[in-house]
């Protein structure tokens, strides 16, 4: 995207919402960067409708931002040894373009609302949108009570190079996970593949759920996926590929440890 035009169409949006809102960027965040000032308005803007003229500049940003930053792709992600339909990809997962990329979201499941928090959640509903908000407010509201922890709905996935996203709430293990926390989180894995098979999806990227703010810790969160997405793979002889997208370092090493892969733990 040439940068005058990048400029241009940001400060044109912050504009917009601004307007929307009847209050300035900076009442939200202390930034003086247009992107930023952009970020923080839409981290925190509710699910209202969106003009045409809104979304058609902030489809261009996006989808020029994430081209900047590169598109990756199962090609793109290392095979394991111990079973060639598992796959581990580092990197950022609003630049991957699988069939579907997994969400760790929270139980109102419309997105992370802290201005410019750098969670999964912020990110994924940033880079696809305001759209994704807004329709998972509409899901939500047909639905009338909160996710419940372990269960997954799918969503479009709008400006992301992903054709879909399926939304889970992880378990709140603070730490110090219980059986049920378990349970919990092997549910999440299982309701995320059988979204995906359910819209006949050859594909799927998961994050590392509950691993953040939600305190599972790395190596058993890391277990209990490769665990339960093997075992749901082996019980209904899926050939669908699964891709563990990890962010950090010390989850690639436990993520090569568990996979039998060079350079783990």
């Amino acid at each position: 995207m040439e940068p005058k035009r990048k400029t241009d169409v940001v400060e044109q949006l912050v504009r917009m919402l601004e307007e929307e809102r009847g209050q300035r960027a900076l009442d939200i965040v202390k930034e003086t960067d247009p992107w930023l000032q952009f970020r923080a308005l839409v981290n925190t803007r509710p699910p209202w409708p969106a003009s045409d003229e809104f979304t058609a500049l902030q489809d261009e940003l996006l989808q020029g931002l994430i081209a900047e930053a590169g598109i990756h792709g199962l090609e793109d992600a290392e095979h394991a040894p111990v079973d060639g339909r598992l796959r581990l990809w580092r990197g950022d997962i609003t630049t991957f373009a699988s069939d579907a990329i997994v969400n760790a979201a929270n139980s109102q499941r419309l997105g992370c609302w802290a201005p410019l928090h750098y969670c999964i959640d912020n990110a994924i509903h940033t880079f696809a949108g305001v759209q994704l908000r807004i329709e998972c407010n509409r899901i939500m509201e047909a639905q009338g009570h909160e996710e419940p922890t372990g269960q997954a709905k799918i969503t479009d996935a709008f400006n992301l190079p992903s054709k879909r996203v399926v939304h889970t709430v992880g378990p709140i293990a603070a730490g110090n996970p219980t059986e049920v926390h378990r349970r919990q989180l092997a549910s999440c894995y299982e309701s995320c593949l059988d979204a995906a098979a359910a819209e006949g999806l050859g594909s799927i990227a998961f994050c590392c759920i509950s691993t953040g703010v939600f305190g599972f810790p790395q190596d058993q969160a890391a277990a209990i996926a490769v665990d339960t997405v093997r075992s749901w793979l082996d019980d209904r002889q899926s050939s669908m590929a699964v891709v563990f997208n990890v962010f950090g370092a010390v989850d690639e090493r436990l993520y090569r440890s568990i996979l039998g892969m060079k350079g783990g733990i």
